[in-house]
C-alpha cells in the first residue's frame, strides 16, 4: 500500500515538473534591471531561480552562524559553559579532598570554586576548615571574611563556623565572644545555644551553663533525657567546684550552701547531686550535716551510692547512725554496698565482731577493693596478719585488673 502511494506521488511530481518545463519553454518572460551603470537582463524563470538560490544561501549562512556560535561555546575555554564546568570540577574535587584529609589541595580547589561561583558560601567554609587543619589560622579567618563580603546575608552560618574553629584551635574566649554576639542578634537560635552549651561544658563554666539551662529546656533544643543528664552533670560539677576559698571573704561552707540552695528542688532529689553535696560537706568537715542530708535522701529513695557515702560519715550519734543503716537491711539484704557501710559503722562503734561479719558478707557478694582494705585493717588489728596480707594483695590485684586493659583489648591494639 505504501509502495503504491509512493509511486503515485512520484508520478505527480514528474507530471508537475513536465508541465513546469512546458510553461517555461512556451512563456520565458523577460526581466530587466538597470540602475546607473548596472544592467541585469534575464528570463523570468532564470530570475526566479536566482532569487531562490539567494534565499537558500542566506538560510544556510544563518544556520552556519548559529552552529558556529553553539560550537564556539563548547570549544572556547573561556566560555560560560566551560566556566561552570570548571567550577563544578573544582568543587567536587575540593570536597573530596576535604573529606579525605588532603587539606592543601582542598583549600586550593575550594578557593578556586568560591572565586568563580556567585554563591560561594559553602566553598569558602570548606576552604576555611582546610586552612584551619593546616594550622593557617590567619588564612582561615581571611577566607571567612571574604565569605562575609560576598554573602553578607549568611553572617550567622559564617559566625557559627568561625566559633567552632576558634574553639578547636584553643581560643574559647574568642569563641564565646563570637557566639554571644550571634545570640544577641539571633535570640533563641537553636544552633547558637547548642554551641554555647558545648563551649561552657568544655570550659568548665558551670555557672554560665546553668544559666543557659532554662532556655535550652524552653526551646526544646535537647531531648528530655539528654537535657536531664546535662542538668545533673552541670549541677554536680558546680557543687564539686563550690567550697573553694572565695576572694570576697565568703567561707567555703557558705559558698557550698548557697550553691545547693540554687539547685532546683526537683534536682535535689537526684542521688548523684546529693552525693556530690554530701561529699563536699564531708570534705569541709560538716559531717553531721552531710549525714542528715543523705539520711533524708535515702528515706525518699534508696540508692547504693548514697549508702556507700553514708558509711564514710561520722554523725553526731554513731549508734543511731548504725541503727538507721541496719533498718535498711531488711529491704536490701543482698546489697554489698550496704553491708560495707554497716561494717564501717560497726568499726566506728567499736563492734569488731559485727564489723567482721558484715564485711565478710559483703565480700561474699562482691570482691570489692574497699571492702578488702577495711577487712584487712580489722584483721591486722585482731592479729590475723596472714589473712590480712592476703586481703591487701587481693585488693591491690583487683584495682590493677580494673586499670589495665584486658587481654582481648591488648590483642585488638596489637
Amino acid at each position: 500500500m505504501k509502495r503504491v502511494g509512493l509511486l503515485i506521488l512520484l508520478l505527480l511530481v514528474a507530471a508537475g515538473l513536465a508541465l513546469l518545463g512546458l510553461a517555461i519553454a512556451e512563456h520565458k518572460g523577460y526581466v530587466l534591471i538597470a540602475y546607473e551603470g548596472f544592467r541585469y537582463e534575464a528570463s523570468l524563470w532564470a530570475t526566479l531561480a536566482l532569487v531562490a538560490v539567494v534565499v537558500l544561501l542566506l538560510y544556510l549562512l544563518r544556520l552556519l552562524i548559529v552552529l558556529l556560535a553553539a560550537s564556539g561555546g563548547a570549544l572556547n575555554p573561556w566560555s560560560r559553559r566551560h566556566k561552570q564546568r570548571r567550577v563544578r570540577q573544582a568543587s567536587e574535587q575540593g570536597f573530596l579532598d576535604l573529606a579525605e584529609g588532603r587539606w592543601a589541595r582542598a583549600q586550593r580547589h575550594l578557593k578556586r570554586a568560591a572565586e568563580a561561583d556567585p554563591q560561594p558560601l559553602v566553598y569558602y567554609l570548606g576552604a576555611a576548615r582546610a586552612a584551619h587543619e593546616l594550622g593557617e589560622h590567619a588564612e582561615s579567618d581571611a577566607l571567612l571574611e571574604r565569605a562575609l563580603e560576598r554573602q553578607p546575608q549568611a553572617e550567622l552560618a559564617i559566625a557559627l563556623t568561625h566559633a567552632e574553629l576558634q574553639q578547636a584551635r584553643g581560643e574559647p574566649d574568642k569563641a564565646e565572644e563570637t557566639l554571644e554576639a550571634m545570640r544577641s542578634r539571633h535570640p533563641h537560635h537553636h544552633q547558637v545555644l547548642r554551641q554555647l552549651q558545648r563551649l561552657y561544658v568544655q570550659r568548665g563554666a558551670w555557672s554560665a551553663a546553668i544559666g543557659l539551662l532554662p532556655e535550652l529546656r524552653k526551646e526544646k533544643i535537647l531531648g528530655e533525657s539528654e537535657l536531664n543528664a546535662l542538668e545533673r552533670h552541670v549541677w554536680t560539677q558546680r557543687l564539686a567546684e563550690a567550697g573553694q576559698p572565695a576572694a570576697d571573704g565568703e567561707s567555703p561552707l557558705q559558698d557550698l550552701t548557697r550553691a545547693w540552695q540554687q539547685v532546683p528542688s526537683a534536682q535535689r532529689n537526684e542521688p548523684a547531686l546529693v552525693a556530690a553535696y554530701a561529699g563536699q560537706l564531708r570534705r569541709l568537715d560538716a559531717q553531721e550535716e552531710a549525714e542528715q542530708v543523705i539520711r533524708q535522701a535515702l528515706k525518699r529513695q534508696y540508692d547504693s551510692h548514697l549508702v556507700r557515702e553514708y558509711g564514710l560519715l561520722r554523725g553526731a550519734d554513731p549508734a543511731r547512725q548504725l541503727q538507721t543503716a541496719e533498718g535498711w537491711l531488711a529491704q536490701q539484704p543482698g546489697d554489698p554496698a550496704l553491708l560495707l557501710t554497716l561494717g564501717r559503722l560497726c568499726l566506728h562503734n567499736q563492734l569488731w565482731g559485727k564489723a567482721r561479719d558484715y564485711l565478710e558478707s559483703s565480700l561474699t557478694l562482691q570482691r570489692d577493693p574497699e571492702t578488702c582494705a577495711e577487712l584487712a585493717h580489722l584483721l591486722a588489728e585482731l592479729g590475723e596478719v596472714e589473712r590480712s596480707n592476703q586481703l591487701f594483695r587481693e585488693g591491690f590485684d583487683t584495682l590493677e585488673r580494673r586499670q589495665l586493659p584486658r587481654p582481648s583489648a591488648l590483642q585488638r591494639v596489637g
